[in-house]
């Protein structure tokens, strides 16, 4: 059974950084690209940054481009995205998901079957 697991949110001053971190089981890492969502409270599920697999491409929405750093271990089946300079507009539940689809230069959630529950980050003073 494919589990997705986040963990890493929590409260942020403006400015600051978190690392997320999202562990994959029941399914070989080294063989999937895994995308990081996030859906902010009446808004709809943005997709904000995918890793590729075997060439490790990786692909970031513009809000968060220079920011934010997407990365894989696949010996640990982790995901991470570590978040710096976090602004409030950042505040969200990310998700991670596997696959990554890219149209016209916005990361969609197409097809992708299997997902995390998600992990809250609210950036606030």
């Amino acid at each position: 059974q494919v589990q997705l697991v986040e963990s890493g949110g929590g409260l942020v001053q403006p400015g600051g950084s978190l690392r997320l971190s999202c562990v994959v089981s029941g399914f070989t890492l080294d063989y999937g690209a895994i995308t990081w969502f996030r859906q902010a409270p009446g808004k709809k599920r943005e997709g904000v940054s995918c890793i590729r697999r075997g060439d490790d491409w990786t692909y970031y929405a513009e809000s968060v481009k220079g920011r934010f750093t997407i990365s894989r271990d696949n010996a640990n089946d982790t995901v991470s995205l570590q978040m710096n300079s976090l602004k409030p507009d950042d505040t969200a539940v990310y998700y991670c998901a596997i696959g990554c689809t890219v149209v016209a230069g916005v990361l969609e959630d197409y097809g992708i079957r299997f997902w995390g529950k998600g992990t809250l980050v609210t950036v606030s003073s």
